[in-house]
């Protein structure tokens, strides 16, 4: 399949951004990619963030591979509506729970809600994010940071505090970090911040769901440019127009190209991974 290697010049003034306004819209699944079969059968995900971008992807993957899924988004209902009913198209349920993840009553109510719907939860995904382009960090405001690092970390951990209470043995935690975690970014400097304590909280994690025998796994997946809403309700429109073209593959990449890594780390064949990180960047060499 041929992707886009630069994209119209486009814009969003609200973070995180609506897939429904994006030219072209971002490629979420594919026969080439997403197959249907048994690998996630009778499991119950919760999916941050997976109205759009990424986590749509994820959970139109997921609802593929059996599971039945649990969307908690901001206020993207749009977004959001059509991908309920593009995951019930597949055969699988979904419920969508809209709120601000860096609230942690939200995130313990959230949690309550998935398993009062379903029963049981098998497999978390944080995967909901914001960033903010500030080209000087004398500049960077203190309710950006706040904001930032109260939606990315503290989201992810609250959300992973609250599942605890229904994750067991087999169970999957699946953290969304990034590559500019790995080597930063100049623009992105409290987003990279985040990423960063998000693969170190997977790692520290890891260990010690490891060290307790829970029988619990947790890894992270780190996207490098993928063409989600983030991108426009991040960038000006001639950032946008450019975005991905300095990979080395000299695109961005689409959702759907990270959607099998998380399948692949709830699957029963990552089984003996935990405390890693897929690194879906296009080609750039990390070494992490």
């Amino acid at each position: 399949m041929n992707f886009p290697t630069n994209f119209p010049k486009q814009h969003q003034n609200k973070q995180p951004g609506f897939e429904y306004e994006m030219n072209p819209k971002p490629v979420y699944d594919d026969p080439l990619y997403n197959k249907k079969g048994d690998l996630l059968k009778d499991q119950v995900a919760v999916i941050t963030g997976g109205d759009s971008g990424i986590g749509r992807a994820i959970s139109v993957a997921y609802a593929n591979q059996g599971a039945d899924i649990a969307i908690i988004y901001l206020n993207e209902h749009k977004d959001a509506e059509e991908t309920k009913c593009i995951v019930e198209s597949k055969g699988a349920k979904c419920v969508l729970i809209p709120g601000d993840i860096s609230d942690v009553n939200f995130c313990n109510e959230a949690i309550e809600k998935v398993a009062m719907s379903y029963g049981k939860i098998d497999i978390l995904v944080n995967n909901a994010a914001v960033q903010y382009e500030c080209q000087d960090i004398k500049q960077l405001k203190d309710e950006q940071f706040d904001r930032t690092f109260k939606t990315n970390v503290y989201g992810t951990f609250y959300m992973t505090r609250a599942a605890m209470k229904y994750l067991k043995c087999g169970s999957s935690i699946i953290n969304t970090t990034s590559i500019v975690a790995f080597r930063g970014s100049p623009k992105l400097v409290d987003y990279s911040m985040t990423k960063g304590a998000i693969e170190a909280f997977t790692r520290s994690l890891s260990t010690a769901l490891t060290q307790g025998r829970t029988g619990i796994r947790i890894n992270a997946v780190a996207p490098g440019p993928i063409w989600t809403p983030l991108i426009p309700a991040s960038f000006n429109d001639t950032e946008t127009s450019e975005f991905g073209s300095n990979t080395t593959m000299g695109r961005a990449g689409e959702p759907v190209e990270c959607a099998g890594a998380y399948v692949f780390l709830a699957s029963k064949n990552a089984s003996y991974i935990t405390g890693q990180t897929i690194h879906v960047n296009g080609g750039e060499i990390v070494n992490a």
